[in-house]
C-alpha cells in the first residue's frame, strides 16, 4: 500500500497534481476539504458536528476530523493506497495517522512538499479566484494569512517528516506536466 501526505500552501498545484497521482499509481485521494464538504452537505453526525465548531467560527478539533478521515479510508480499501491532501494539518494529526495506518499493517509511504515562493502562489491564487469563485482566493490578505498560518502549523510536520526519513521536497513552479513528472520520479524511486 502507497500511502502518500501531499503538502503545499495553497495554489501550490495539490490538487491539479493528486488528478494525475491518484490515476497513475489507484490512490484514493482524500481532501480533507472535499471530506468536510462531503460531510455537511450530507448532514451526517460528522458533518453536523464539524458544521457547529464552523459556524461559531472555530477551528474542527482534530478527533473530528480525524474520524472523517478515517471513515473515508475505510470505504476506499480498494485502492492501492491513499493520497493525504490538507490531513494531517498538526502534530496529533500526524500522530492519530500513524496509529490508525498501523492498525492496517501500513506507514505513511512518503511526505511529499510542492514548494513554491510565496509571490508567485499569491498570483496564481488571485487569477484563480477570477473564475474559482472562492472569495478566500480573492484577497491578497487572506490569502497571505492562509499562508502564515501553513507556514506555523506546517513546520512542525515537515520536521516530523524528515525525522522519520521519508520527507521529499519537490519544485512546484514549472509547467503542469513537469510537476507532475518530478512527483512521478519520487514515487517511482519509493
Amino acid at each position: 500500500m502507497i500511502n502518500i501526505v501531499l503538502f503545499g500552501k495553497p495554489g501550490a498545484g495539490k490538487g491539479t497534481q493528486a488528478e494525475f497521482l491518484k490515476t497513475k499509481y489507484n490512490l484514493a485521494h482524500l481532501s480533507t476539504g472535499d471530506i468536510f464538504r462531503f460531510n455537511i452537505k450530507n448532514q451526517t453526525q460528522l458533518g453536523k458536528l464539524a458544521k457547529s465548531y464552523m459556524d461559531k467560527g472555530d477551528l474542527v478539533p482534530d478527533e473530528v476530523t480525524t474520524k472523517m478521515l478515517i471513515d473515508s479510508v475505510e470505504s476506499n480499501l480498494d485502492k492501492n493506497g491513499f493520497l493525504f491532501d490538507g490531513y494531517p494539518r498538526t502534530l496529533s494529526q500526524a500522530e492519530a495517522l500513524k496509529v490508525f495506518l498501523s492498525t492496517k499493517s501500513s506507514i505513511v509511504t512518503a511526505t511529499i512538499a510542492l514548494e513554491a515562493d510565496d509571490e508567485i502562489l499569491v498570483q496564481r491564487l488571485l487569477e484563480r479566484g477570477k473564475t474559482s469563485g472562492r472569495p478566500d482566493d480573492q484577497d491578497e490578505e487572506k490569502i497571505r494569512n492562509r499562508y502564515q498560518e501553513y507556514n506555523e502549523k506546517t513546520a512542525p510536520l515537515i520536521e516530523y517528516y524528515k525525522n522519520q526519513g521519508n520527507f521529499h521536497a519537490v519544485n512546484g513552479i514549472g509547467t503542469i506536466q513537469e510537476i507532475t513528472d518530478r512527483l512521478t520520479k519520487v514515487i517511482d524511486n519509493l
